[in-house]
């Protein structure tokens, strides 16, 4: 477990790991490996073989995982988010642990409910348990649109100067989304909380052809109560959103009104 009390980092001295849930090969990681080599000591990869989207923190229990070896310093995990994370921590770098876990780029966002299905925030999860400073990164994007990756490539550096620069506590997950709009557009950054919206919002039904029933689970959002500080207005609005997660789920305001009702 890593032993730094608060999140500052500096980059330039930094080994940095990249995990993602989109795989190895995905254009959201490529992106990454690309903008965070220069600003970087030493940087890996340990990624999932292939996509794995909304597998949320789920991991491998019951069948072997196994490693690959895809490169210098890079490797692939025929398993989930985090698989790859505890791989990465506890046999790829156990001798040489990281000094940031950055997860993603995710191509869509994980704002609102999302955080609870998204294998990015997963995987920065993960991380952020056994004691790293990490970050999960996300680009908003329309369905079925084009994802805006030059504006990742625009703000990234800077967004991550001023997350590193903060005493973020350890155990935190800091949770980024740029938003859907070109690089010029975005109207700058902004601390939010999570809003509500949850994916499954429409079930599409038909048979296979074998004429068995089959239903399919969209990623269509139900959206729930966006306040002005929540992300996913910051995302409306053009903005970087930046929310602090933690994992502690206890509601603390329900325990201590139950707590008045209990008899002595």
């Amino acid at each position: 477990m890593a032993a730094s009390p608060d999140w500052r980092v500096d980059l330039a001295t930094a080994r940095v790991l990249l995990v993602n849930d989109d795989g190895l090969e995905a254009p959201g990681m490529a992106l990454l490996e690309r903008l965070v080599a220069p600003l970087v000591r030493e940087l890996w990869v340990v990624a999932p073989e292939r996509e794995e989207s909304g597998t949320g923190h789920a991991f491998s229990l019951h069948r072997p995982v196994r490693l690959r070896q895809a490169g210098e310093r890079r490797f692939a995990v025929d398993g989930l988010p985090t698989d790859a994370a505890i791989l990465a921590l506890g046999v790829v770098m156990r001798d040489a642990p990281p000094d940031l876990v950055l997860s993603g780029i995710n191509r869509g966002a994980n704002i609102g409910d999302d955080v609870t299905y998204s294998g990015t925030v997963g995987a920065a999860m993960e991380a952020a348990l056994a004691g790293f400073p990490s970050i999960a990164l996300s680009l908003d994007r329309k369905p079925l649109g084009e994802a805006q990756w030059p504006t990742v490539e625009a703000h990234l550096a800077e967004t991550l100067a001023w997350a590193l620069s903060q005493a973020w506590p350890t155990g935190a997950v800091l949770n980024v989304n740029f938003p859907d709009v070109a690089p010029e557009a975005v109207r700058g950054r902004r601390l939010t909380r999570l809003g509500r919206r949850k994916p499954g919002g429409e079930i599409v039904s038909g048979h296979d052809p074998a004429g068995k029933p089959f239903y399919w689970i969209s990623s269509k959002r139900i959206v729930g109560t966006v306040t002005a500080d929540s992300d996913i207005r910051a995302a409306e609005e053009g903005y970087i959103s930046m929310t602090p997660l933690s994992f502690d789920m206890t509601d603390a305001a329900l325990l201590a009104r139950a707590k008045t009702g209990l008899q002595p």
